[in-house]
Protein backbone atom coordinates (compact mmCIF):
# COMPACT_ATOMS: atom_id res chain seq x y z
CA UNK A 1 0.00 0.00 0.00
CA UNK A 2 1.27 2.99 -0.95
CA UNK A 3 0.39 6.42 0.26
CA UNK A 4 1.23 9.46 -1.44
CA UNK A 5 1.84 12.85 -0.58
CA UNK A 6 -2.27 13.65 -0.29
CA UNK A 7 -2.58 10.55 1.80
CA UNK A 8 0.10 11.55 4.24
CA UNK A 9 -1.31 15.30 4.67
CA UNK A 10 -4.58 13.74 5.16
CA UNK A 11 -3.37 11.31 7.89
CA UNK A 12 -1.76 14.03 9.38
CA UNK A 13 -4.91 16.41 9.51
CA UNK A 14 -7.50 14.08 9.97
CA UNK A 15 -6.18 11.18 11.85
CA UNK A 16 -7.48 11.78 15.38
CA UNK A 17 -8.90 9.41 18.04
CA UNK A 18 -12.36 10.49 18.14
CA UNK A 19 -14.41 11.91 15.21
CA UNK A 20 -17.75 12.84 16.27
CA UNK A 21 -21.02 12.16 13.74
CA UNK A 22 -20.75 16.27 13.66
CA UNK A 23 -17.37 15.76 12.82
CA UNK A 24 -18.58 13.34 9.90
CA UNK A 25 -21.39 15.90 8.89
CA UNK A 26 -18.98 18.49 8.16
CA UNK A 27 -16.40 16.47 6.24
CA UNK A 28 -19.34 15.24 4.10
CA UNK A 29 -20.26 18.67 3.04
CA UNK A 30 -16.04 19.57 2.68
CA UNK A 31 -15.58 19.68 -1.40
CA UNK A 32 -12.20 19.48 -0.96
CA UNK A 33 -12.10 16.02 0.20
CA UNK A 34 -12.50 12.77 -2.20
CA UNK A 35 -15.08 10.62 -0.94
CA UNK A 36 -13.01 8.26 1.10
CA UNK A 37 -11.99 10.98 2.56
CA UNK A 38 -15.12 12.00 3.79
CA UNK A 39 -15.52 8.99 5.99
CA UNK A 40 -12.67 9.10 7.49
CA UNK A 41 -9.65 7.17 5.61
CA UNK A 42 -7.05 8.43 3.19
CA UNK A 43 -7.59 7.02 -0.49
CA UNK A 44 -4.63 4.32 -0.49
CA UNK A 45 -6.22 2.50 2.51
CA UNK A 46 -9.71 1.79 0.19
CA UNK A 47 -8.89 2.49 -3.91
CA UNK A 48 -9.29 -0.29 -5.46
CA UNK A 49 -9.93 -2.30 -2.16
CA UNK A 50 -14.06 -1.85 -2.69
CA UNK A 51 -15.13 -5.05 -4.43
CA UNK A 52 -12.72 -7.30 -2.37
CA UNK A 53 -14.43 -5.45 0.77
CA UNK A 54 -18.10 -6.37 -0.48
CA UNK A 55 -16.96 -9.74 -0.90
CA UNK A 56 -15.84 -10.01 2.69
CA UNK A 57 -18.76 -8.33 3.46
CA UNK A 58 -21.22 -10.66 2.17
CA UNK A 59 -19.49 -13.84 2.67
CA UNK A 60 -20.26 -13.50 6.65
CA UNK A 61 -23.88 -12.71 5.45
CA UNK A 62 -25.57 -15.80 4.87
CA UNK A 63 -27.74 -13.89 2.75
CA UNK A 64 -31.08 -15.28 0.82
CA UNK A 65 -30.06 -15.00 -2.96
CA UNK A 66 -32.83 -12.29 -3.29
CA UNK A 67 -34.93 -10.09 -2.11
CA UNK A 68 -33.25 -9.76 1.61
CA UNK A 69 -34.16 -6.53 3.90
CA UNK A 70 -30.50 -5.16 4.55
CA UNK A 71 -29.29 -1.98 6.55
CA UNK A 72 -25.96 -0.45 6.83
CA UNK A 73 -25.72 1.89 9.50
CA UNK A 74 -23.30 5.05 9.37
CA UNK A 75 -22.57 3.55 5.28
CA UNK A 76 -21.01 7.09 4.34
CA UNK A 77 -20.92 8.42 0.48
CA UNK A 78 -18.05 6.59 -0.27
CA UNK A 79 -17.27 4.36 -3.32
CA UNK A 80 -17.75 1.28 -0.97
CA UNK A 81 -21.56 2.81 -0.24
CA UNK A 82 -21.98 2.53 -4.00
CA UNK A 83 -20.37 -1.01 -4.62
CA UNK A 84 -23.24 -2.43 -1.58
CA UNK A 85 -25.92 -0.79 -3.43
CA UNK A 86 -24.79 -2.02 -6.73
CA UNK A 87 -24.97 -5.74 -4.75
CA UNK A 88 -28.01 -5.47 -3.68
CA UNK A 89 -29.69 -4.11 -7.17
CA UNK A 90 -27.95 -6.93 -9.03
CA UNK A 91 -29.71 -9.71 -6.03
CA UNK A 92 -32.73 -7.67 -5.71
CA UNK A 93 -32.63 -7.12 -1.78
CA UNK A 94 -33.93 -3.89 -0.07
CA UNK A 95 -31.25 -1.94 0.95
CA UNK A 96 -31.75 0.86 3.70
CA UNK A 97 -29.19 3.45 3.81
CA UNK A 98 -28.13 5.39 8.13
CA UNK A 99 -26.86 8.08 8.63
CA UNK A 100 -26.56 12.08 8.53
CA UNK A 101 -28.32 14.08 6.02
CA UNK A 102 -24.87 15.31 4.73
CA UNK A 103 -23.61 12.25 3.62
CA UNK A 104 -26.75 10.74 2.61
CA UNK A 105 -27.24 13.45 -0.17
CA UNK A 106 -24.52 12.38 -1.77
CA UNK A 107 -25.93 9.14 -3.06
CA UNK A 108 -28.87 9.66 -6.01
CA UNK A 109 -31.85 7.79 -5.46
CA UNK A 110 -32.56 4.16 -6.46
CA UNK A 111 -34.87 1.39 -6.62
CA UNK A 112 -35.14 -0.29 -3.96
CA UNK A 113 -33.00 2.02 -1.42
CA UNK A 114 -34.29 3.18 1.29
CA UNK A 115 -32.68 6.13 3.63
CA UNK A 116 -33.30 7.37 7.27
CA UNK A 117 -31.14 10.17 8.15
CA UNK A 118 -30.27 10.95 11.96
CA UNK A 119 -27.98 9.60 14.39
CA UNK A 120 -28.78 6.24 15.97
CA UNK A 121 -30.54 5.38 18.05
CA UNK A 122 -31.79 8.64 18.64
CA UNK A 123 -34.01 8.46 15.63
CA UNK A 124 -35.07 4.72 16.50
CA UNK A 125 -38.73 5.48 16.20
CA UNK A 126 -37.60 6.04 12.46
CA UNK A 127 -36.90 2.39 12.15
CA UNK A 128 -40.57 1.32 13.30
CA UNK A 129 -41.18 0.00 10.15
CA UNK A 130 -38.03 -2.05 10.05
CA UNK A 131 -38.67 -3.93 13.41
CA UNK A 132 -37.59 -7.84 13.40
CA UNK A 133 -37.69 -7.30 9.57
CA UNK A 134 -33.99 -6.84 8.81
CA UNK A 135 -32.44 -10.04 7.15
CA UNK A 136 -28.25 -8.21 7.52
CA UNK A 137 -27.18 -5.51 9.22
CA UNK A 138 -23.82 -3.71 8.25
CA UNK A 139 -21.97 -1.60 10.75
CA UNK A 140 -18.94 -1.12 8.72
CA UNK A 141 -15.54 0.89 10.25
CA UNK A 142 -17.64 2.46 12.79
CA UNK A 143 -17.83 0.68 16.11
CA UNK A 144 -14.96 2.55 17.06
CA UNK A 145 -15.97 5.91 16.83
CA UNK A 146 -19.53 4.76 18.25
CA UNK A 147 -16.96 3.87 20.79
CA UNK A 148 -15.54 7.14 21.80
CA UNK A 149 -18.80 9.50 20.60
CA UNK A 150 -21.47 7.34 22.87
CA UNK A 151 -22.55 4.33 24.33
CA UNK A 152 -21.35 1.46 22.19
CA UNK A 153 -24.02 -1.16 24.06
CA UNK A 154 -26.61 1.38 23.76
CA UNK A 155 -26.04 1.73 19.63
CA UNK A 156 -25.40 -2.53 18.94
CA UNK A 157 -28.66 -2.93 21.41
CA UNK A 158 -30.71 -1.07 19.30
CA UNK A 159 -29.42 -2.17 16.13
CA UNK A 160 -30.23 -5.88 17.13
CA UNK A 161 -33.60 -5.06 18.47
CA UNK A 162 -34.23 -4.43 13.92
CA UNK A 163 -33.00 -8.34 13.16
CA UNK A 164 -35.35 -10.80 12.14
CA UNK A 165 -34.63 -14.40 13.80
CA UNK A 166 -31.81 -15.95 12.22
CA UNK A 167 -30.28 -12.36 11.29
CA UNK A 168 -27.11 -11.54 11.54
CA UNK A 169 -25.05 -8.48 12.10
CA UNK A 170 -21.45 -7.35 11.06
CA UNK A 171 -19.34 -5.14 13.01
CA UNK A 172 -16.60 -4.95 10.35
CA UNK A 173 -13.28 -3.12 10.41
CA UNK A 174 -12.78 -2.89 13.86
CA UNK A 175 -9.29 -1.45 14.82
CA UNK A 176 -8.21 -3.81 17.35
CA UNK A 177 -4.95 -2.41 19.43
CA UNK A 178 -4.31 -5.77 20.76
CA UNK A 179 -4.49 -7.40 17.79
CA UNK A 180 -1.92 -4.85 15.96
CA UNK A 181 0.23 -5.07 18.71
CA UNK A 182 0.59 -9.02 18.60
CA UNK A 183 1.17 -8.69 14.71
CA UNK A 184 4.05 -6.16 15.09
CA UNK A 185 5.70 -8.21 17.40
CA UNK A 186 6.01 -11.10 15.28
CA UNK A 187 8.44 -11.40 12.87
CA UNK A 188 6.07 -10.77 9.74
CA UNK A 189 5.35 -7.46 11.26
CA UNK A 190 8.57 -6.48 11.98
CA UNK A 191 9.26 -7.34 8.13
CA UNK A 192 6.34 -5.58 7.17
CA UNK A 193 7.06 -2.22 9.36
CA UNK A 194 10.70 -2.20 7.62
CA UNK A 195 9.54 -2.60 4.67
CA UNK A 196 7.04 0.35 4.84
CA UNK A 197 9.35 2.58 6.56
CA UNK A 198 12.63 1.65 4.18
CA UNK A 199 14.76 1.23 7.58
CA UNK A 200 15.76 -1.20 9.76
CA UNK A 201 13.48 0.53 12.58
CA UNK A 202 11.39 -2.00 14.94
CA UNK A 203 7.91 -0.96 15.17
CA UNK A 204 6.54 0.85 18.68
CA UNK A 205 4.78 -1.73 20.93
CA UNK A 206 3.65 -1.48 24.07
CA UNK A 207 2.04 -4.65 25.27
CA UNK A 208 1.40 -3.01 29.28
CA UNK A 209 0.24 0.62 28.37
CA UNK A 210 -3.61 0.88 28.81
CA UNK A 211 -5.07 1.63 25.08
CA UNK A 212 -6.54 5.12 26.00
CA UNK A 213 -9.39 5.31 23.58
CA UNK A 214 -8.69 2.60 21.46
CA UNK A 215 -10.62 -0.69 21.27
CA UNK A 216 -8.36 -3.91 22.37
CA UNK A 217 -9.27 -7.59 22.92
CA UNK A 218 -11.22 -6.18 26.61
CA UNK A 219 -13.86 -4.45 24.66
CA UNK A 220 -13.91 -7.05 21.50
CA UNK A 221 -14.40 -9.56 23.71
CA UNK A 222 -16.82 -8.07 26.33
CA UNK A 223 -18.97 -7.56 23.13
CA UNK A 224 -18.55 -11.17 22.89
CA UNK A 225 -19.90 -11.78 26.19
CA UNK A 226 -22.47 -9.17 26.41
CA UNK A 227 -24.74 -11.17 23.92
CA UNK A 228 -24.36 -14.47 24.23
CA UNK A 229 -25.37 -13.88 27.91
CA UNK A 230 -28.58 -12.68 25.91
CA UNK A 231 -29.30 -15.66 23.34
CA UNK A 232 -27.23 -14.39 20.91
CA UNK A 233 -24.25 -16.24 18.76
CA UNK A 234 -21.56 -14.46 18.72
CA UNK A 235 -17.70 -15.11 16.96
CA UNK A 236 -14.65 -13.35 16.08
CA UNK A 237 -13.98 -13.49 11.82
CA UNK A 238 -10.97 -12.46 9.94
CA UNK A 239 -10.71 -10.11 7.48
CA UNK A 240 -9.62 -11.37 4.01
CA UNK A 241 -5.98 -11.07 3.64
CA UNK A 242 -6.10 -8.98 0.69
CA UNK A 243 -7.66 -6.04 2.76
CA UNK A 244 -4.67 -3.63 3.44
CA UNK A 245 -5.23 -3.63 7.57
CA UNK A 246 -6.53 -7.31 7.77
CA UNK A 247 -3.22 -6.91 10.17
CA UNK A 248 -4.98 -5.03 12.37
CA UNK A 249 -8.27 -5.38 12.36
CA UNK A 250 -11.00 -7.85 12.60
CA UNK A 251 -14.57 -8.31 12.62
CA UNK A 252 -17.51 -9.69 14.89
CA UNK A 253 -20.59 -11.55 13.67
CA UNK A 254 -23.94 -11.56 15.75
CA UNK A 255 -26.59 -14.07 14.88
CA UNK A 256 -30.12 -13.79 16.34
CA UNK A 257 -31.88 -17.04 17.11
Amino acid sequence: MFLNARDKEYIQNYSKEKITFEDFQKMAEDDSLSPNEKIGFPDAYRSSYEQLIVEDIFSKSNLAKESANILDLGCGCSNLTHEIINFAKLHKHKLILADSKEMLSKIDESENLYKIVGKFPDNKADFNDWQNEIDFILIYSVIQHIYLDTNIFSFVDGALDLLKPGGRLLLGDIPNQSKRNRFFSSEAGIRSHQAYTKSDSLPEVNLLDLPNNKLDDSIIFSILDRYRRYGYETYILPQNSSLPMSNRREDILIIKH
